[in-house]
């Protein structure tokens, strides 16, 4: 029994090394296809052994793959990068201790769907539940694999979670047949069923997306050079730590205005007219007061630098607040200001040009604690008596777009591009290109913006829209329609680039249906569900 648990310990430190490998190395998504393999073995042991509190070991395994994988969550906060860890592998493993159960009930391989469809269903409603922590979903295991996974465009990031389902249960599949000598019982035709089922799932996916991308790259030639938009990005790298601390707005606003005047000043001596958009990043201007944009002293700066550039358009993020007279709260979220008046507050993306027009958009998926108390009726007065710790930011509700002269654009601000078919509604309302602004420095130098700058690429296939990515720190750069990464930064380094990103109207099978893969896996577990407390009831 000693020999049987250091194996199961030994499987599930296997398991989370295999798992991690994607999401902190380049080009190494297809090791997820075979990773939950040590997994499955280390549950048909434990069943076949009877080995108590198995929970354990598949807890610890789930623990130790969000470990290695998120750590740099607490670089920002300790706390909650525990609780990211903990909570997060929690979940995981209540899937798989109900998949551990269901052969009490389920038989041959219906356990095994069950397992991928319950998984899948999860990371589905994880996506639209009041504390979303989506970063580890399968699916994104192929971020820095883009090459094959460009049918993302009709499944989207899910479709990567079932593929490597279907990959880890077939092979589990084929091991457990040769381990009972089943396998060499059956007749060829079987044997050859099985073997060629378990390689057309493993490896099709793969020419699959080599000859969307080729097809993809004829279109390119096709379109119209002239039909981009010029961008400039400047990426400032200002301590988010002691962002007021050590410089004050003005100074921070000289920093970026100085570094994109060359930009701005190179665009204006080679004639241009056509639009231009310049971009800061998420947050870089503090504190706008929204009823009185237009009078913010750095929004003044912005309306002055631009004079000279008529043709500009500048995006930028800033905190914002709304003061709202009231005698008692109006909502749970408002904060005090003042005997009678209270303030909401914002993440919020600003267009600008010379004239003074603005256009706004407020971050809607937000950061769970550090920017908005979930189910504020019930935790915001327990932030209260702890002294209003959590943020309290609220969004808008819904997508909108922002323009460049009359193109419209989309906006993503930071944690929002993780999202893939909250994502689809900018071009669902019309974007032609779009623009992610983003703060990654809260996590130091790890592999956290790495993983963030990656998933921009997924959101550029399964849109096909051209990606301008601005961090504070970096990595700041353009990304095509087909998720490659152009004119990268450095990381923590001061600098600005300009370049250019394609325009389209085409409308993917994944924007125009949004996530069928998900929806399918969804209706089948809540089948299996179903059967299973039949069962269970009929017992």
């Amino acid at each position: 029994m000693k020999k049987t648990k250091h194996i199961l310990w030994g499987l599930a430190l296997m398991f989370a090394i295999m798992m991690s490998i994607p999401y902190l190395l380049p080009n190494c998504g297809l090791i997820a296809l075979f990773a939950f393999v040590p997994l499955l073995c280390m549950e048909h042991i434990a069943r076949q052994e009877n080995i108590r509190h198995f929970w354990m070991y598949h807890y610890a395994a789930f623990v130790m793959w969000n470990a290695f994988t998120t750590f740099w969550v607490c670089n920002a906060t300790v706390g909650g990068g525990i609780f990211a860890v903990l909570a997060n592998a929690f979940q995981m493993s209540l899937i798989f201790g109900l998949f551990h159960l269901s052969f009490k009930r389920l038989k041959k391989m219906l356990p095994y769907v069950f397992l991928a469809a319950m998984w899948i269903a999860w990371e589905r409603f994880y996506f639209d539940a009041e504390i979303s922590w989506p970063w580890l979903v399968l699916g994104n295991s192929f971020a820095r694999s883009t090459w094959a996974v460009q049918w993302y465009e009709y499944t989207g990031t899910l479709g990567g979670s079932l593929w490597i389902w279907a990959s880890n249960l077939g092979l589990f599949g084929l091991m457990l047949s040769i381990g009972d000598n089943s396998f060499f019982l059956w007749n060829s035709k079987a044997k050859f069923a099985a073997v060629t089922g378990y390689a057309l799932v493993l490896l099709l996916p793969l020419p699959a997306s080599a000859l969307i991308l080729k097809d993809y790259k004829e279109q390119e030639k096709a379109i119209n050079k002239g039909d981009n938009l010029q961008v400039a990005i400047v990426q400032p790298n200002i301590d988010p730590y002691h962002k007021f601390d050590a410089l004050s707005q003005e100074q921070q606003d000289s920093i970026f205005l100085t570094n994109a005047k060359p930009l701005m000043d190179s665009f204006k001596a080679e004639g241009n007219s056509a639009p231009v958009l310049l971009i800061a990043p998420e947050t870089f201007t503090n504190m706008i007061e929204m009823h009185s944009v237009l009078q913010n002293n750095s929004v003044k700066r912005y309306i002055d630098f631009l004079q000279d550039y008529p043709w500009a358009t500048m995006l930028f993020g800033a905190s914002t607040y709304d003061v709202v007279a009231s005698a008692h709260a109006p909502t749970y979220t408002a904060r005090p200001f003042g005997k009678g008046y209270w303030y909401e507050t914002h993440n919020t993306a600003f267009t600008l040009n010379a004239q003074g027009k603005e256009e706004h958009f407020h971050k809607n998926k937000l950061v769970v604690a550090v920017e908005k108390t979930p189910y504020p009726a019930f935790f915001g007065k327990i932030d209260d008596l702890i002294g209003g710790v959590m943020g309290r930011n609220t969004g808008q509700g819904e997508v909108s777009l922002l323009h460049v002269g009359e193109l419209p654009l989309g906006c993503a601000i930071c944690y929002e591009s993780i999202y893939g078919e909250y994502y689809t509604s900018y071009i669902r309302k019309g974007a032609r290109a779009m623009a992610i602004i983003t703060n990654d420095a809260w996590w130091g130098d790890t592999p956290g913006y790495r993983q963030h700058l990656s998933y921009a690429s997924l959101r550029a296939i399964e849109t096909r829209r051209a990606i301008a990515r601005c961090a504070n720190t970096g990595i700041s750069a353009v990304i095509t329609p087909c998720g490659q990464v152009q004119d990268a930064t450095r990381y923590n380094e001061l600098t600005s680039f300009k370049s250019s990103i394609p325009l389209r109207d085409d409308i993917t099978f994944f924007v125009e249906y949004g996530d069928i893969c998900g929806r399918i896996c969804t209706f089948i577990f809540c089948l299996l569900l179903l059967a299973l407390a039949v069962e269970a009831l009929k017992r």
